[in-house]
C-alpha cells in the first residue's frame, strides 16, 4: 500500500495537542517553599513539613497537596530565583509576627508571673497586647524581674492593665528609694534568665537520697 493510499485510513490529528507535564513529589522544609528545576515557588505556610506534588508544563507550575490546588506559578526558568505570590508573603509575615510576639509573651511571663494576669485582663478591654509586650519588656530590661512584678502587682489591684501605669509605679517606687533614673541595657537572651524565678525542688528528694547513703553505711559496716 503506498502512503497516497493509506492517507484517507488515517485518523485526523486532535484539534488539542496532548499535554504534556513534568510530574514529580518535593519534601517541603520548614519554610514555604517548593523546589522545582533550579528554583523556589513560594506555597501557603499550613502546607510545610509535607511532601507535595509540583506539575509543570512549559508555561506554568503547579503545586499539589493530594488533589487540593496549592499554589499555581509562571515557569521561571532562571536559577537559583525564588517566584513568590504577594499573598503568601503577606502570610510568612503575619505568622512571622505573630511568632515573634509568642516568644515575648513567654520570656515576659517567665520572668514576671504576674504579666499573665495583666496581659488577660488588657486582653478583655481589646488593648494592643503586641505593643503592651513590646512595652513590658522594655521595662523588664530597665527596671528587672523583681521591680517589674512589684509595679505590675499594684497596677492590677487597682485594675489599670496599662504600660503608662506600670512605668509610673516603677518611677514611684525608685522615688521612694532615692535611686537615679535607671540606664536602659540591652542584654542579651541569657543573661536575662537570672532574672527569671527559679521554682525550688522538694527537699523530702533530699532526705531520700541521704535516707539511702546511710543504709548503704550500715552495710558495709
Amino acid at each position: 500500500m503506498t502512503v497516497r493510499e493509506a492517507k484517507p485510513l488515517l485518523l485526523a490529528l486532535p484539534e488539542n495537542p496532548y499535554p504534556l507535564e513534568e510530574q514529580l513529589e518535593v519534601k517541603v522544609g520548614k519554610q514555604p517553599y517548593v523546589r522545582f528545576d533550579l528554583n523556589d515557588y513560594t506555597i501557603q505556610h499550613t502546607h510545610v513539613r509535607r511532601t507535595l506534588s509540583v506539575r509543570a508544563d512549559l508555561q506554568q507550575v503547579r503545586i499539589f497537596d493530594g488533589a487540593q490546588l496549592v499554589a499555581s506559578h509562571p515557569r521561571s526558568y532562571d536559577r537559583d530565583a525564588q517566584i513568590e505570590l504577594p499573598e503568601h508573603i503577606r502570610e510568612l509575615k503575619e505568622r512571622k509576627r505573630q511568632a515573634s510576639q509568642h516568644r515575648g509573651v513567654n520570656s515576659l511571663t517567665k520572668a514576671v508571673p504576674a504579666s499573665q494576669l495583666l496581659l488577660t485582663r488588657a486582653a478583655e478591654r481589646g488593648a494592643n497586647l503586641g505593643g503592651l509586650t513590646n512595652g513590658l519588656l522594655r521595662l523588664l530590661d530597665r527596671y528587672g524581674a523583681a521591680e517589674l512584678q512589684a509595679a505590675v502587682e499594684e497596677v492590677l489591684a487597682i485594675d489599670v492593665p496599662h504600660t503608662n501605669a506600670v512605668r509610673l509605679a516603677l518611677e514611684r517606687r525608685r522615688a521612694a528609694r532615692g535611686e537615679p533614673p535607671p540606664v536602659a541595657m540591652s542584654l542579651p537572651e541569657h543573661v536575662r534568665r537570672k532574672d527569671t524565678p527559679v521554682q525550688p525542688h522538694r527537699l523530702d528528694s533530699y532526705d531520700q537520697l541521704t535516707t539511702d547513703n546511710d543504709d548503704h553505711e550500715h552495710e558495709d559496716h
